[in-house]
């Protein structure tokens, strides 16, 4: 309490004595009993007044230790049960966590993780994906600005989530504690499989697979691809101490409509501890469904040529020649590509005002951008009369769908009218323009979405000579021309004017997180964030049927259907009030990632280790983990001043105390015949 605060407690005192002395004591020639006691009242009630308007703060000092923190970190996953390591992860929490001269020394606290992070309660082993990456994440958020030490039991095999190595602070060393078997054995592994999640009837789609190898010997597996009973691709593959790894691709036909499962397989005569990592099986939503596509366009020109041969090469897809001054309606059409649109194109935007077709709108020479302004908003141009050449540039963060890079940079230029192309809104740019080795920050292929409807701009002419180009570097138009039809694959998919539009998968992998999102539109079309959704997933095998409801997020609804086993599914959305459904299926293939594993992953934990100038601990050495921790002179306890301000009094309490004083003198008062 401070000097002035004193004081003014003191003078107080002085006030409410004075004050009650003045009122009942003053001139009185008689003291009698009451008035004092009334005085008293009096002194207490203006006392306590002005204690409550000064409301003195008493400060208290004390010193208090602050113990470095050290989290214990345990991996929860099931590959920890399948390297037969669950024992030995409890054994050793359990030794971590008991130590009395490590709890003497540190603020020890407990967490899990397999894909989310927790603090521990109970290990259960039986987690379907690893992120360590989440475990360095959280850590960073829970200790800020802190220097501590970590433990982290695990095998180090993640399954998703960045590269953990770098993730950790470096500042903060990490003791790695290795379970499982480090001894390497013999083991043949498909590493990965890349495949288009859709393919159209009667083409074949492309599967690429690569393939690992652990052993010293020479060994020459078979890999192979089937559907049921009937093997589709089968060759014989290489392997030893040198060549560990092989990518083979091959072409698969898609004869059947509807999703199509297939198991690629690779064995060969020698046994191996693990046989899970040795097949996996892998879907492909088959699509029956002729897309008509419409070029339009008033002069001839061998881009109209090249874009039909490149958009027919796909069996689904049909091309109409059209001049703009032919077009009477556009309701045969699914995709519509305008070929330098001039003024003659005005009845054919004005028919797509009621068609709302997606549109592939090709610029050149001999465009009319001022109507293209006047006729589309995604761009505002201000074009010169001066041509110019443009080289394009990849970006290779374009997410709207996969797309390779053909060698762009190496394509012929394209021509276009000279003048900056301002970006009205948002859009996906694929291509952007160079002009020689400049960046012009211009789009020059790119995609834009407005309430549902689709539209690709490619701002330049003589695009044949990209095609022509990507046959001389590859001998064969094919990928060109499935670029092109991927372009026109986008802009055939269309949600537009849908009161239920539900986004979802054709098939999960088992421990995959299986989401299914739905919007329900109104009839404005806007987001209806009243909308009752559930939905009822059937298991086709079983009949079983599981009801939900669809949670509101901020622009859509969700579900989370983790936990159901592998097989296939219906299922149907409906919105409880308007009755709207929407029915598909989908198929969880059975496949469980945490047992693609026969030893730990003891390079990158290695590497952890001394990125954060740690040491990497294997079970048996514990005891020196234990003793490493305390003999460490970095992590010491430390002292701190803590500081604590109180008031002297509770002001409610006060009030209350002050009320009755008052009243009780008044009531004294009255019983006197005082007032």
């Amino acid at each position: 309490m401070t000097a002035s605060t004193i004081l003014l407690l003191l003078l107080s005192l002085l006030i409410a004595g004075g004050l009650s002395f003045f009122q009942y004591l003053y001139k009185v020639k008689s003291k009698s009993k009451v008035g004092l006691f009334l005085a008293f009242l009096r002194f207490l009630s203006i006392f306590l007044i002005l204690l409550l308007l000064i409301n003195p703060i008493i400060t208290t000092s004390k010193l208090e230790i602050i113990k470095t923190p050290l989290p214990i970190v345990v991996d929860n996953s099931s590959s920890i049960s399948f390297l037969k390591a669950k024992e030995k992860a409890l054994e050793l929490t359990q030794k971590l966590t008991s130590n009395s001269a490590i709890l003497d020394k540190f603020e020890v606290q407990s967490y899990l993780f397999d894909s989310d992070f927790r603090q521990s309660d109970s290990l259960s082993f039986n987690g379907t994906q690893t992120n360590l990456d989440l475990v360095a994440k959280n850590l960073k958020s829970i200790y800020k600005n802190a220097f501590y030490p970590t433990v982290i039991i695990t095998d180090g095999n993640q399954t998703s989530g960045n590269d953990y190595v770098y993730s950790f602070s470096e500042n903060n060393k990490v003791y790695p504690v290795v379970l499982g078997d480090t001894a390497k054995v013999l083991d043949l592994k498909i590493n990965q499989l890349n495949v288009n999640r859709y393919a159209f009837l009667k083409n074949k789609f492309p599967a690429e697979v690569f393939l690992q190898y652990s052993g010293d010997k020479n060994i020459t597996a078979n890999f192979s691809i089937t559907q049921g009973n009937e093997v589709l691709s089968k060759q014989s593959v290489s392997f030893s101490s040198s060549k560990r790894t092989a990518t083979v691709n091959v072409l698969l036909p898609a004869n059947k409509v509807g999703l199509q499962v297939f198991k690629a397989k690779i064995e060969s005569n020698i046994s191996e501890k693990n046989t899970f990592n040795n097949s996996k099986n892998f879907a492909i939503e088959v699509i029956d469904q002729k897309t008509a596509v419409a070029i339009i366009s008033a002069i001839d020109h061998p881009d109209i040529a090249a874009l039909k041969r490149a958009v027919e090469s796909n069996l689904q897809h049909k091309v109409i020649l059209i001049n703009p001054s032919e077009v009477k309606s556009l309701q045969d059409y699914n995709v519509l590509i305008l070929y330098q649109p001039t003024a003659a194109f005005k009845s054919v935007f004005e028919a797509n005002k009621k068609a709302n077709l997606n549109t592939f709108i090709i610029t050149g020479t001999a465009t009319d951008f001022s109507f293209l302004n006047q006729e589309q908003n995604n761009f505002v141009f201000k074009m010169s009369g001066q041509e110019e050449d443009y080289l394009a540039r990849f970006d290779s963060q374009f997410n709207l769908f996969a797309v390779d890079n053909l060698g762009f940079e190496n394509f012929p230029p394209l021509q276009n009218k000279y003048g900056p192309i301002t970006v009205n809104g948002e859009v996906n740019v694929l291509l952007s323009a160079k002009i020689i080795n400049i960046d012009t920050n211009a789009p020059l292929l790119s995609f834009a979405e407005n309430q549902g409807k689709r539209t690709a701009f490619l701002f330049g002419e003589n695009s044949w000579k990209w095609r022509l180009q990507s046959h001389v570097d590859n001998q064969s138009f094919s990928k060109y021309d499935i670029f092109i039809n991927k372009i026109i694959q986008y802009l055939a998919s269309n949600n537009a004017k849908k009161s239920l539009v539900v986004s979802h998968e054709s098939f999960y992998n088992t421990g995959e997180a299986i989401e299914i999102t739905a919007q329900y539109f109104n009839k404005n079309y806007d987001f209806d964030e009243k909308a009752r959704l559930t939905i009822a997933v059937t298991n086709t095998k079983t009949k079983q049927t599981k009801n939900y409801d669809l949670l509101k997020g901020n622009s859509s609804y969700k579900v989370n259907l983790d936990g159901l086993t592998a097989g296939s599914y219906n299922f149907s959305v409906k919105e409880l009030n308007s009755n709207n459904t929407y029915s598909s299926h989908f198929e969880i293939l059975d496949f469980d990632i945490e047992k693609q594993f026969v030893n730990p992953d003891l390079q990158k934990l290695k590497q952890l280790a001394n990125q954060t100038k740690g040491t990497v601990f294997y079970p048996n050495q514990i005891d020196t983990l234990i003793k490493t921790l305390l003999e460490s002179e970095e992590y010491k306890a430390v002292q701190k001043d803590v500081v604590t301000k109180s008031p002297l009094i509770d002001w409610k309490w006060l009030l209350v105390l002050i009320a009755l004083l008052l009243s009780t003198e008044w009531f004294v008062r009255k019983y006197n015949g005082m007032l």
